[in-house]
């Protein structure tokens, strides 16, 4: 897959934020002490190979998750969207394993972008099981549901469009229980999918719910102004670690992914 040039990315995660400073510092810093200059552009090595250094120790994507990619970042995105919002190499691949070591099922995606998500974890899971996807944009949607189409594993996925707590109450109401959920919608919304997940009994015995962005680009412990997001999930991760029905770990994937089961 052709990589998108590097002038054009937006970092949106706190190392490649990091790494965008320390490179943006070293520039301004004209005649300082060598040694300092060296060990700011050592920190910028360190920072800004990072995520590519992983995507390379990680186990490749398949060609029907390169395309989806590709057909994402070649999207004329607005309205609120952009193609940042795509899971990515690293994640989906983490999800797959996650799927391959919980053996999951019945997986619910809250907030499906363009599918790549969804299509990643669906090639991990084995026929005959099934992955409910919410999403509330249309325009994403479709673009998701002709990867999925043209993809083996995309007959597992079923898309719901609506908002996703009208999906989750439809779904309760089904009697339906999953064993894995992956979290990516507004961050606003992420505290009220998790009691929704618990009050209509979604959650399977021994179910991990994975929430993506936890992290939000550094903003909960390193932004004196955190954007309204940066607050939403600074508050959500506040709540979730005093939640005594919860046990929970936050990894430092990209933008962070914290993977939470209900404790006892």
């Amino acid at each position: 897959m052709t990589a998108r040039p590097a002038e054009s990315a937006r970092p949106v995660t706190p190392v490649a934020i990091a790494a965008d400073l320390v490179r943006s510092a070293v520039a301004r810093l004209d005649g300082a002490d060598p040694d300092v200059l060296a060990d700011l552009a050592r920190a910028g090595r360190l920072l800004a190979g990072l995520d590519e250094y992983v995507g390379r120790c990680t186990t490749p994507a398949s060609s029907a998750l390169e395309a989806l990619e590709e057909r994402t970042r070649s999207e004329p995105w607005g309205s609120g969207l952009e193609q940042e919002m795509l899971s990515g190499h690293a994640e989906g691949a983490f999800l797959a394993m996650l799927v391959a070591i919980t053996g999951a099922r019945d997986v619910l995606e809250i907030g499906m972008f363009t599918g790549y998500s969804a299509l990643a974890m669906a090639e991990a899971m084995p026929a005959g099981s099934r992955l409910v996807a919410c999403e509330v944009d249309e325009r994403a949607a479709a673009i998701a549901r002709e990867a999925l189409g043209a993809a083996p594993a995309g007959t597992l996925v079923d898309v719901r469009v609506a908002p996703a707590l009208d999906t989750l109450r439809d779904l309760g109401a089904a009697g339906d229980r999953f064993d894995l959920v992956f979290v990516d919608a507004d961050k606003a919304g992420y505290a009220g999918y998790l009691d929704a997940l618990v009050d209509l009994g979604l959650l399977a015995p021994g179910a991990v719910v994975a929430v993506d962005n936890t992290l939000m680009q550094g903003e909960p412990w390193a932004s004196a102004t955190p954007t309204a997001n940066g607050a939403a999930i600074a508050a959500f991760n506040a709540r979730l670690a005093a939640d005594p029905r919860w046990e929970q770990v936050l990894l430092p994937l990209r933008d962070g992914v914290t993977l939470a089961r209900r404790a006892g």
